[in-house]
């Protein structure tokens, strides 16, 4: 008789800078809901950008997991180290028929939108506020995409969204285990359309977060996904992805943002305190939990 996976947690941070509050949120309950549960607490390096890695923002998030007092599991993944494997999954969704070859810029797609909306015409986004990219690329014309294609211009690789909901034939949902933006808590409806046609990879990348994150989920045996509420929509996309990639799907909890005094999300590219700056400062592991809501 099967047994229950043992349940598995993950912390997956980019090495392009210093941990703040918000990614200790995220790496304590992380750790602290595998060490309730009897489970693994795994840590992966988001470093499929390797032009904003650098060694020694992953030698710092490490000393900081440390200084929190947090244990993980000694085997690391890395993103940079597996590329063949976001490679071999877009190749089978390729092999579906469900990869469009993009070749308009993220420029011409903003240009084209800011035109359409200044006519009277609206142009849809995304939920994280992106322009959506329409289909066929018609803002571009004829010759151009042809050229572009011709001559191999660089190009991003995107899911046909539409199509792929219609290959699979059923309907999408996901568990959430705290709440959505708008209180969405147990079996959520799935709706990967609000994202148009998501991007697989770029020519200057071998995969998107979006696909990244299925294939090292499933390599990894993720079991529970705990990551900050920005990305509850996200999750539509990654449930779709996993049932065309007959990948299992794991539970969800998005948890709380920790925001600074206008309420705006921190970030690393808004230089936010960072971790090393507090334990400078003379802060303890003790007084980040109280700062981050958790005792």
């Amino acid at each position: 008789m099967p047994t229950d996976p043992l349940p598995t947690y993950r912390f997956a941070p980019s090495p392009n800078g210093y941990l703040h509050l918000g990614h200790a949120l995220s790496a304590i309950l992380n750790h602290d809901l595998a060490a309730s549960n009897n489970g693994r607490f795994l840590v992966r390096i988001d470093d499929i950008d390797q032009t904003r890695a650098r060694p020694a923002f992953e030698d710092a998030i490490f000393e900081d997991l440390d200084w929190l007092g947090l244990q993980w599991a000694p085997d690391i993944r890395r993103q940079s180290e597996h590329t063949d494997d976001y490679r071999a999954a877009l190749a089978r969704l390729d092999a579906l028929g469900l990869v469009r070859r993009s070749v308009a810029t993220r420029r011409e797609i903003a240009e084209a939108a800011a035109a359409a909306e200044k006519a009277g015409t609206p142009w849809r986004r995304d939920p994280d506020g992106a322009w959506i990219a329409p289909p066929d690329e018609a803002f571009l014309t004829t010759d151009a995409i042809a050229t572009r294609i011709a001559t191999d211009a660089p190009a991003t690789l995107r899911l046909k969204t539409r199509k792929a909901i219609a290959h699979l034939a059923i309907d999408l949902a996901f568990v959430e285990e705290d709440a959505g933006p708008a209180g969405e808590t147990g079996l959520i409806e799935a709706d990967p359309t609000l994202w148009g046609d998501v991007v697989l990879a770029r020519s200057d990348a071998a995969a998107s977060y979006h696909l990244s994150v299925v294939v090292d989920d499933a390599a990894q045996g993720i079991t529970h996904v705990v990551r900050g509420r920005d990305l509850f929509y996200a999750t539509a996309i990654h449930r779709l992805l996993q049932a065309l990639l007959d990948l299992p799907a794991p539970r969800y909890r998005h948890h709380r943002l920790i925001t600074d005094e206008t309420g705006r999300k921190l970030s690393k590219s808004s230089q936010d305190t960072s971790l090393r700056e507090l334990r400078d400062q003379g802060a303890t592991p003790a007084d980040i939990r109280r700062k981050i809501g958790i005792g």
